[in-house]
């Protein structure tokens, strides 16, 4: 598969993600550009059989450069415009996208781990062996991250829905 095939296919994926990482358009889109700078460089030499899990893998590291780099993760408050799923109308686009700044937030008040465990699997679907891979962890330490993560988002969304009812 050539450099471009894969960019068309996985850099709206990788762009998600690392904005769920930085919260911040435009150091998501320079993280992406890095990501596939590094891909160009390494992909010629190797061949690469889970290249989505590798991508993913390459970014989770672009950005823990970029962090030791800047020493700070800018909070921003808005949502892409390029996301994909947003077709329908209006009102629908402005319930996801504050849904998804809500899922943002949720997923913020977890520590580290936990947050690039629930982010691997249930946002951009990767197997348990793919996401510990990524995270350099071992696999049963992974599935804690991830169950514990899942646990507190979950109490957090009980917590907002109680809030809202009242």
């Amino acid at each position: 598969m050539e450099l471009e095939d894969i960019y068309k296919l996985y850099v709206n994926d990788l762009y998600r993600y690392l904005f769920s990482l930085s919260k911040d358009h435009f150091i998501s889109e320079d993280l992406v550009q890095d990501v596939f700078y590094r891909s160009y460089l390494i992909l010629d030499d190797y061949e690469i059989k889970h290249i989505k899990a590798w991508l993913f893998k390459v970014a989770y590291n672009v950005f823990i450069d970029y962090q030791r780099k800047n020493k700070k993760i800018v909070v921003g408050n808005e949502v892409s415009e390029n996301m994909e799923g947003n077709m329908g109308t209006p009102e629908k686009r402005v319930l996801e996208k504050e849904s998804f700044m809500l899922l943002l937030e949720d997923l913020n008040t977890l520590n580290e781990s936990e947050k690039q465990a629930v982010l691997l699997c249930d946002l951009h679907g990767f197997h348990y062996q793919e996401a510990s891979d990524i995270l350099d962890v071992k696999l049963n330490t992974f599935k804690s991250y991830l169950s514990r993560g899942r646990k507190r988002v979950m109490k957090r969304v009980k917590e907002r829905m109680g809030k809202d009812d009242r």
